[in-house]
């Protein structure tokens, strides 16, 4: 057009620019919507139809951590998560990828809190936002924590977008807040993620979980006890791909019986972790086992951190029995444990008491001043009261500043070319 004719450019230019002023200040707005909205929506459609409902590879594994916000802690009303849970949601992302699911629940009654559930999803959004952490909120009103996380985890996500890892903090106030509601719902959490197939990560000492500012020196110790697919292994590297403990070192320890042939069991250990190419070193510990102890209980015990707590537990545990039992022939009716008729075995209550107290004396000999260790959940065992398990994780968790309790789950997320 300038060559054509320079003035008449000028002028059609200028006219142009004042017909759009004119339009953006007294045309009548149009609700059209965004073409590029349009275009995401399209693609995000595709990729989700392309990705299926199938197992992914553990090479394409990615965690997708649910992470709930609120149990088990004293915040202000005003903050709708704490703090260090996003910290730790973003220590669980392969390089930086990857997307968090912030849930809580209200108890009462949908119809009647709604509003108030609209309002804190808002809340929780901005709160996520601050944070810098990619994530989406959901509040969900439910009759109980337990009912709410019931649903929670049976509907939440779409296809193999669902998420794969529960993230949990560990609820350390029960007994100093006298909170006896709390250890039917944490076992219930716990069924639930077993039931549903998800992988399970209950973070101990998160009020001193260190931000993205504080770098952190030492070991990362892992408590391998039961086969999990690898996720410890993949999470203590995930750790060390974030700043904050980029300059610690992994130690793997293997808990095997007196009788075990330790040095066959660290080669084999060595060899998987060389094929995973993960740079870690292999240390076996063995532990008396339940039947030794059993036939040496009249030798004198050497004391230490744990014995106390050990001692304490073993007490309460027994007052529990005796006051389950007197109100089992007070009211002429079968034990019951949790709502349901059983039989609690003693010996089996001792036997997992005297395993969590052997393993938490071996794990401050060796980590006392680790940054952090992992160690493998047990499942809560059948027909023990779910005030026993909480007895035996508090003794599992003792004196141990800061602690991942993770629990995988039926399939491998780490594989020879992760």
């Amino acid at each position: 057009m300038f060559l054509i004719s320079w003035s008449f450019t000028v002028i059609s230019l200028a006219l142009a620019s004042l017909i759009y002023y004119y339009v953006s200040l007294k045309g009548k707005a149009g609700d059209w919507g965004d073409g590029f909205k349009s275009a995401y929506f399209q693609l995000a459609l595709r990729s989700l139809r392309s990705l299926g409902a199938n197992q992914v590879h553990p090479k394409n594994w990615y965690p997708i951590p649910l992470i709930l916000c609120r149990p088990w802690g004293k915040l202000p009303e005003n903050v709708p998560c704490h703090p260090k849970l996003a910290d730790f949601a973003n220590c669980m992302k392969k390089k930086g990828r990857g997307m968090s699911i912030f849930v809580s629940t209200i108890d009462g009654d949908y119809h009647e809190l709604a509003e108030d559930a609209k309002t804190a999803c808002h809340q929780l959004e901005a709160y996520i936002e601050y944070k810098q952490c990619e994530g989406v909120a959901e509040i969900i009103v439910a009759p109980s924590m337990s009912e709410g996380f019931r649903s929670i985890v049976q509907t939440m996500g779409l296809g193999n977008l669902k998420p794969n890892i529960v993230v949990v903090r560990y609820p350390e106030i029960w007994r100093r807040e006298n909170l006896t509601e709390i250890p039917s719902t944490f076992v219930s959490i716990i069924n639930d993620c077993i039931i549903a197939n998800k992988a399970v990560v209950i973070v101990k000492g998160l009020d001193e979980w260190p931000n993205e500012f504080q770098r952190q020196y030492g070991t990362i110790d892992l408590y391998w006890i039961v086969r999990d697919g690898g996720l410890m292994l993949l999470l203590s590297q995930l750790l060390l791909t974030k700043a904050t403990f980029e300059s610690c070192k992994i130690q793997v320890f293997c808990i095997a019986e007196e009788d075990t042939d330790a040095a066959e069991l660290k080669t084999d250990v060595k060899k998987f972790l060389y094929d995973l190419r993960m740079h870690a070193e292999v240390i076996v510990v063995t532990m008396k086992s339940w039947e030794s102890h059993v036939e040496n209980s009249s030798s004198s015990a050497q004391p230490d951190d744990s014995q106390e707590a050990y001692t304490s537990a073993r007490r309460r545990i027994s007052a529990y029995l005796s006051e389950m039992k007197e109100t089992t022939e007070r009211e002429g009716r079968p034990q019951m444990v949790d709502g349901k008729q059983a039989v609690v075995n003693e010996e089996k209550v001792d036997k997992f008491l005297y395993t969590m107290f052997k393993l938490n004396s071996t794990i401050l000999r060796h980590s006392r001043m680790a940054a952090v260790v992992l160690v493998s959940l047990p499942p809560p065992p059948l027909n023990h009261p779910a005030y026993f398990y909480m007895e035996y994780m508090d003794m599992l968790v003792e004196n141990v500043p800061r602690m991942l309790i993770v629990r995988g789950y039926r399939r491998d997320v780490v594989t020879f070319f992760t």
